[in-house]
């Protein structure tokens, strides 16, 4: 929870919980004939941080400890706060893991008043090293660095190729009067754009409707075991309560499959929610 200090100040005090959860898309698992109701959901991590962690440094870790327990899926279903460019290629080369998730914007002030020229409209070509603009003219400099710990490539136009040119109001207001644009390193730039075309198409917009049902498992969290309140101080005492809070949602699925009950993975009436709570 937000909390002022005298200073005016603001600060976090409180935990985040992150649950992995099993699902399968429609038809590739099938049922068998004498199954009641369809195999539930089960979660198969916990991980528990403090609030002021970011989603996006919990991605890999959850992957480690999945792979632990041999427990890694082929597709992994992420809101848009765990990955990052570098985190779709790795996910794969470390962990065979392949992200379905949407992948930020670009944020550059072109991209976001959607108008001029953003790194989109650019051509570049990792073998020459240099980037070609909509204007035909080509970078003069190609510089890997490092920012905020990521690898990236700084490429610049010069001064003399930007500063005629007939449409600079568009590309670049720099006072220097030349466009530079960062931009990953090959393999990351190539996996951020394709993630970006495929999550403008129907099909991925309907493939990723898929794990919807982890928001379910949220309120059924809240409403079953209180997963909104910590019982207790501390990290490690915290994670506890959010492994038992999972461990019991388990048991009410696994009951409920068991004898043919079905549950409502979306919505659930004030009795049911009371009936779970006694069971749990």
């Amino acid at each position: 929870m937000p909390a002022g200090a005298a200073n005016a100040t603001t600060f976090w005090n409180g935990y985040k919980v992150h649950f992995s959860e099993t699902c399968q898309r429609p038809g590739t698992q099938p049922e068998p004939a004498d199954a009641a109701v369809p195999r539930p959901n089960l979660i198969t991590n916990v991980a528990t941080t403090d609030a002021s962690v970011p989603d996006v440094a919990m991605t890999e870790p959850i992957h480690q400890a999945l792979d632990r327990r041999g427990l890694l899926p082929g597709e992994h279903y992420l809101d848009s706060g765990y990955p990052s460019a570098e985190l779709i290629v790795s996910s794969v080369t470390d962990f065979g893991v392949t992200l379905i998730t949407p992948v930020l914007a670009d944020h550059s002030p072109q991209a976001r008043a959607g108008a001029g020229f953003d790194r989109t409209r650019f051509t570049i070509d990792f073998d020459r090293e240099q980037a070609t603009c909509p204007q035909g003219q080509t970078s003069s400099t190609w510089n890997p660095a490092t920012q905020r710990g990521t690898d990236t490539i700084v490429i610049t136009f010069a001064t003399a190729t930007c500063g005629p040119c007939p449409v600079r109001e568009q590309c670049t207001t720099s006072r220097t009067r030349r466009r530079h644009i960062t931009v990953h390193p090959r393999a990351v730039h190539e996996a951020q754009r394709a993630a970006r075309a495929d999550q403008e198409t129907k099909d991925w917009q309907a493939e990723y409707a898929l794990p919807a049902g982890v928001e379910g498992t949220i309120r059924q969290g809240i409403a079953v075991t209180d997963l909104r309140h910590a019982r207790y101080r501390g990290l490690a005492k915290t994670h506890l309560q959010h492994v038992f809070s999972a461990v019991a949602l388990n048991l009410i699925r696994l009951d409920a499959w068991w004898n043919g009950h079905p549950l409502d993975r979306t919505r659930t009436s004030h009795l049911t929610r009371l009936e779970h709570a006694l069971a749990a």
